[in-house]
């Protein structure tokens, strides 16, 4: 691979690209859209083809609902699509194959005169702009006349392939980081689920029904409240900030997928009596207690952190568990069945502390759990080293973007 950086420019007429590489030029992405097309609420088929969500494209949640590919607006691998409407729109994706969103719209590329993924790039490079210009009563989707004038740098299409390869070999790294660590996760609580659940390991062993659970369980483990076995903590009030020392974990940034992204996560104002009070600790459980309630997140390695008002904390006060069993027993069938049906109030379902330490929790024989933990240590230590190379790879690919995109780093060979 070999880079040069670039010397000699030439001055646009486009405030936000003052210059570009004088054998590039600058045209308007209208001239290389043949189509917009919208999505629509899919017909209900059943089928194997995934509905188009924007949190399932940011990877935060699974499909809502598979479908026939008859059943809405079919999209393909690798086309690009915009979240039209909503609070968050013009947010750029690649899309997967599936049904295409009622909020979301796909874009036909005439790609015999741009390079597609050069163009998702440059459309991803200019996100921020593209949710700032919406139209409406109230800001609540894109605006199509700002959109379609998006000033598009146009290098020679042999050069935009380059730079879609290069930066696309950042995304697939990334990607692969991701899936590495959902196998990881799914394979914790597999063997959770097979140990704790279903107690596959100990079927020769006498078995006793027990009340709490519903069911019966291996002869001489116990079932506790939660309450005995953990304290409780309410979190902190306090707006999020962009900048700041501190950092605020809230509901939406353990929302979003089963370890923490510190990166996305924002800052807050506090003092240093609150910041010792609710400052977060490696191995610390919050658990959601409005709207998603339930939710659960182990705190790994963070940052200088607090948490937000609508969590609470759990930290043991029992040395018969331990944090990852402790966490995947709170993401167990057994307790999230308890907490749902704890819930109270019809349109935006809340609980408490009180609530949440009433629940059930397992303790099986404490050689048992010193083994499952010793398993989940080993597991979660790769998804936290595979979630810190994605933040260094995205912090890289970054920095490289503008560079390619506006024509300061040049790539001559691959």
């Amino acid at each position: 691979m070999k880079f040069r950086w670039e010397t000699e420019f030439k001055e646009t007429e486009i405030g936000e690209i003052p210059e570009i590489p004088r054998d590039w030029e600058i045209i308007e992405l209208k001239k290389f859209i043949t189509n917009i097309i919208k999505g629509k609420t899919p017909k209900k088929i059943d089928g194997e083809i995934p509905y188009l969500s924007a949190k399932y494209l940011r990877g935060e949640d699974d499909p809502e609902g598979y479908y026939d590919v008859s059943a809405g607006i079919y999209v393909e691998n690798g086309e690009i699509i915009i979240l039209w409407d909503g609070s968050n729109s013009g947010e750029v994706f690649k899309a997967k194959r599936g049904l295409l969103a009622s909020t979301m719209c796909k874009l036909e590329i005439n790609d015999t005169k741009i390079n597609k993924d050069y163009l998702y790039i440059v459309l991803k490079s200019q996100e921020e702009e593209i949710k700032s210009a919406k139209s409406g009563t109230d800001d609540r989707h894109v605006d199509k006349d700002y959109f379609l004038e998006i000033p598009v740098p146009f290098p020679p299409l042999s050069e935009q392939s380059r730079i879609a390869q290069v930066l696309s070999y950042f995304d697939d790294l990334i990607e692969n980081k991701k899936k590495q660590n959902e196998i990881l996760e799914k394979t914790a609580m597999a063997i959770f689920k097979n140990w704790f659940i279903d107690f596959e390991p100990f079927k020769d062993q006498e078995f006793v029904y027990n009340e709490e659970l519903g069911k019966e369980i291996p002869k001489g483990w116990e079932v506790k409240r939660l309450g005995e076995v953990v304290f409780t903590q309410y979190g902190f009030t306090a707006s999020a900030q962009n900048k700041g020392e501190i950092k605020l974990l809230r509901i939406m940034d353990i929302n979003k997928s089963f370890v923490i992204n510190w990166e996305e996560v924002p800052f807050c104002r506090t003092d240093e009596r609150n910041h010792t009070k609710y400052r977060l600790k490696d191995k610390d459980i919050v658990i959601s207690r409005i709207g998603d309630i339930g939710k659960i997140a182990i705190i790994e390695d963070p940052p200088p952190s607090v948490f937000a008002s609508y969590l609470i904390r759990l930290k043991i006060k029992s040395d018969k568990i331990t944090p990852y069993y402790l966490y995947y027993w709170l993401k167990s069938s057994d307790y999230q069945e308890y907490i749902q049906g704890a819930a109270e109030g019809s349109t935006r379902p809340n609980t408490n502390a009180e609530v949440i330490k009433a629940g059930p929790i397992l303790i099986p024989h404490s050689d048992v759990i010193r083994e499952f933990e010793r398993i989940a240590i080993n597991l979660r230590q790769k998804i936290i080293l595979n979630q810190k190379q994605i933040m260094t790879l995205k912090k890289v690919r970054d920095t490289l973007l503008p560079l390619l995109v506006f024509g300061k780093l040049r790539i001559e060979e691959l």
